[in-house]
């Protein structure tokens, strides 16, 4: 799409077999982060590796925006619902055009709480630096599974950091439906080539359009 900035995409794969070194309970991880780990719960093993992503992400590319996207909570379809997936991260700007570019997309979003001063906590390890898993299920869980891989880049990191949890919009009954393509086109659309990516991309704009631009972009769409 003739994107103009540096862009890098990491895939962060593993193998999830039973096997003699697969993760047990009680097992204490050293992620790529340097932070330690221990395992609570072996259902929440996914974010071990995206952990791991955000932080090569920081530490070998030099990354100043860092969004990740997974199927990460079944919790995410209770608090956003089928069709919304969950948006949590550090910058409200980057927020409010998640909301923007999903609703110019289709790809809807909605936003999570992010309040890591009072959620962080359910992580809370007496022999590493974090459990795995919360200690309690009713406290915002999805919020609390984005602060987990957001902890391995550091809450105090300046750049922007954008999790989505994309869990029920992903599929459809036994289908997928392919969501999250739009979505990125439409929310990183500002720095490529393409006029159309350019028109709904909510980043870059600065106020309101000209009633000309106003009247030349509703053409466009119709042509669309």
């Amino acid at each position: 799409q003739g994107f103009k900035d540096n862009l890098h995409a990491v895939f962060c794969l593993a193998e999830n077999a039973v096997g003699p070194r697969a993760t047990r309970p009680d097992d204490i991880h050293v992620l790529y982060s340097g932070k330690t780990v221990e395992i609570n719960n072996t259902d929440a093993e996914g974010r071990l590796i995206l952990a791991d992503g955000v932080a090569y992400a920081c530490k070998d590319l030099g990354a100043d925006i860092i969004l990740d996207m997974a199927t990460l909570t079944g919790a995410q379809g209770i608090a956003t619902g089928k069709y919304h997936a969950a948006v949590l991260t550090n910058n409200e700007e980057w927020e409010k055009a998640c909301v923007k570019a999903g609703r110019n997309c289709g790809d809807l979003v909605h936003p999570l709480v992010y309040c890591p001063e009072l959620h962080f906590s359910e992580f809370t390890s007496a022999v590493a630096d974090m459990k795995n898993s919360v200690a309690d299920r009713d406290n915002s869980p999805s919020s609390c599974a984005g602060l987990f891989i957001a902890s391995h880049i550091g809450f105090d990191w300046p750049g922007v950091w954008v999790h989505i949890d994309i869990a029920a919009p992903v599929h459809a009954g036994e289908r997928a439906t392919g969501y999250g393509v739009a979505l990125l086109l439409s929310l990183f659309g500002g720095a490529s080539e393409d006029p159309l990516l350019n028109l709904v991309s909510p980043l870059g704009c600065n106020g309101d359009s000209p009633p000309e631009e106003m009247e030349r972009d509703s053409k466009r769409r119709r042509l669309v």
